[in-house]
């Protein structure tokens, strides 16, 4: 193929590649985000007990760390 029609050819797929970009901002309306507010964890599982969510992630974690498993 010559290069001027292989230019000929790419130049308008080149051209159209940014045209399908998508909105990724969400929708605001007066100010305001106007999708569904996302549930906390401790909201969900802990009646909105922050402290006994936070004592269970502590928890968690300790149990995670090497150091406090093993007996040495």
């Amino acid at each position: 193929m010559k290069p001027c029609k292989l230019i000929t050819l790419a130049l308008p797929l080149a051209l159209l590649a940014g045209c399908l970009e998508v909105d990724q901002h969400p929708h605001w309306i007066r100010g305001e985000y106007a999708g569904k507010p996302d549930n906390r964890p401790q909201d969900v599982r802990f009646h909105k007990d922050r402290l006994a969510w936070w004592a269970t992630v502590e928890n968690r974690n300790q149990k995670q760390n090497e150091y406090n498993r093993a007996n040495p």
